[in-house]
């Protein structure tokens, strides 16, 4: 197992790309960025832990990183206990549910939550301002760094 951190991201309107990229750059070079689209079998299990960033939609995880889960659930079955994960979850006005959905999920591949997640609310309710591109504030993006950053560094001096 490879000592490094994958971020898996998913956005439509930017928000969650913005995180995710933020994350990234706080990470450095422990870190590949992959949109979950793309992820394979291969990219989930040559990585050491794992940062999930992607907006809630209807309260659950969006499409793109829902299907992220389906396609590789089985196939990482037992394989990949243990490793650390942390998620960011843009929303526009809980999270929660995108949260907890994901946390469902990774349960049976007995991932190990090491962050609180950070959710992002950015206050999103019509549906122009649902569908539009966002502005993540700069706390947020920072927020998202420190935490891309601490588990790069979590996982290369083995505390996870």
């Amino acid at each position: 197992m490879a000592a490094d951190l994958l971020i898996v991201w998913h956005s439509r309107t930017g928000a969650a790309r913005a995180l995710a990229h933020a994350a990234h750059a706080a990470a450095g070079q422990g870190a590949r960025l992959i949109a979950a689209a793309d992820a394979t079998i291969d990219d989930l299990l040559g990585a050491g832990g794992y940062l999930f960033v992607c907006p809630e939609n209807l309260g659950a995880l969006t499409g793109a990183m829902k299907d992220l889960f389906d396609r590789s659930y089985y196939p990482l079955l037992g394989r990949v206990e243990g490793r650390p994960y942390a998620t960011v979850i843009a929303a526009g006005s809980a999270g929660q549910g995108a949260e907890t959905q994901l946390d469902r999920i990774v349960t049976g591949w007995r991932l190990k939550r090491v962050a609180e997640g950070v959710i992002v609310n950015l206050g999103a309710q019509t549906p122009e301002a649902i569908m539009a591109e966002k502005t993540v504030p700069a706390a947020a993006l920072a927020q998202a760094g420190e935490l891309g950053a601490a588990l790069a560094e979590g996982l290369a001096h083995g505390i996870f």
